[in-house]
């Protein structure tokens, strides 16, 4: 294992470009791909480029709140303590694995985003307490746990087609979480995943002459230090003022219990960055030391402003040209009633490197799945579970993804994907065999 671990970290660390120019290189892809498989001329695979361009934007700043509202909650001392007494019980470099693999996992089933952002900060605290472990496992055995994700409550598909009005209702009718989430086929996926896969993070240790540590002063934030009272013009009380903070963290609170009293304990992503940065606003304590924390937080968010994007351009082009339906169509082309949950499994996982949004990837490729499986007989909410672990599954390799966790740990997404690509062997393993034997 050691030797793979160490081919794929060489692999990576020289060919795996930055992630800004991985998604240029995929916009290349999908043009050419385009011209080849579709009617599309160059000209129009342009205009369906340029014309998706901007469709993320809502998504965008979204993503870009969930990184710093989750940062900024982190860096305030009651979390730093939290994350930190949690931390301490990892004594060596193998327990800090297994530990972060088992709370990101947790997290991720939660919500995807409060997963992406809390496996990324308990491994840093981790590697503040615990000598000698590697700094790239840490954050890659965090990021792995994110592969369950679609599985979990959050999981997009699942709910789209248990909402009353979803586009498939028609063909599909309602399909209760039952079926799907709580499904015995997901279920045995879900329990496999947490037995298994902070077992093999754990396997992916590298040699000791290989294995890179950090050092724990370099992830410590430093907050400048308020003036006496006595010092300070009227504006600087008022930005060093507890009651304003604890008034509107107040007023975010009463909504918070509002929303839940009314919709019960449904997360969306709106709702986990409201929760964020309520909560960062009240564990700082004042509006400077929150604004500081804030000015840390953006560093780290330049990526997912500038890429989404381009992803949206992609999805754009996919989706216009039909390339999108194209793919999906060659899988089901090689099916058969047997094999269908497999390949519907593999042509997400395709699919999912150009349309990295559950959501999107289902509004593209659930009317082709769906009408294949009907023709097929095979089983609707077992389907739509093969495109929700496909989208899920390969975001263990997509850069998109990973780049919240990358800007808090402060590292490239060359130093963990070695890793991924294992992870990503072993856990296609065990969903394939979910879908197509239970």
């Amino acid at each position: 294992m050691k030797v793979l671990v160490s081919f794929f970290n060489r692999i990576m660390q020289r060919y795996l470009p930055d992630p800004f120019l991985f998604v240029i290189i995929l916009t290349f892809v999908v043009f050419g791909l385009g011209l080849i498989f579709t009617d599309s001329g160059p000209y129009q695979m342009i205009q369906h480029w340029g014309t998706g361009f901007w469709g993320l934007l809502t998504f965008s700043m979204q993503m870009v709140l969930v990184l710093v509202t989750g940062h900024v909650l982190a860096s305030s001392q009651i979390f730093k303590r939290g994350l930190g007494a949690l931390a301490s019980t990892a004594k060596s470099p193998g327990q800090a694995i297994i530990i972060v693999t088992l709370v990101s996992l947790a997290a991720s089933l939660i919500n995807w985003g409060f997963g992406l952002v809390i496996g990324a900060l308990f491994a840093k605290e981790l590697a503040k307490k615990v000598q000698g472990v590697d700094y790239r496992l840490l954050i890659a055995s965090a990021y792995s746990g994110f592969v369950v994700w679609h599985g979990g409550i959050s999981g997009s598909i699942p709910l789209t087609i248990a909402t009353e009005g979803h586009f498939a209702q028609d063909i599909i009718g309602i399909i209760s979480t039952d079926q799907t989430i709580f499904a015995s086929f997901n279920i045995i996926i879900i329990i496999a995943m947490v037995l298994i896969l902070p077992i093999v993070n754990r396997l992916l240790m590298p040699a000791q002459k290989d294995t890179v540590t950090v050092d724990p002063a370099i992830l410590e934030e430093s907050m400048e230090e308020s003036k006496e009272k006595s010092a300070m013009t009227p504006a600087e009380r008022l930005e060093n003022s507890k009651i304003i903070s604890l008034i509107i963290g107040i007023f975010g609170l009463v909504f918070l219990f509002y929303y839940f009293a009314s919709n019960g304990f449904k997360l969306n992503l709106d709702i986990v960055n409201f929760l964020f940065l309520i909560l960062g606003i009240l564990f700082h304590g004042t509006p400077k030391r929150f604004l500081e924390a804030v000015l840390n937080a953006v560093k780290g968010a330049s990526g997912i402003i500038v890429q989404f994007p381009f992803y949206a351009g992609i999805m754009g082009m996919m989706t216009a040209s039909g390339l999108a339906v194209v793919m999906s169509n060659a899988f089901v082309s090689i099916s058969n009633d047997f094999t269908f949950p497999f390949f519907t499994f593999i042509s997400a996982g395709v699919v999912n490197f150009f349309v990295p949004s559950g959501g999107g990837q289902w509004a593209l490729q659930g009317p082709v799945m769906l009408e294949a499986a009907e023709a097929l007989n095979a089983s609707i909410p077992k389907t739509a579970m093969a495109v929700a672990w496909g989208d899920a599954w390969t975001n263990l390799i997509q850069p998109f993804w990973a780049l919240p966790a990358l800007a808090i740990a402060g590292l490239k997404a060359r130093d963990i994907m070695g890793f991924c690509v294992l992870t990503l062997v072993v856990t296609g393993v065990i969903i394939s065999i979910g879908l197509v034997f239970f």
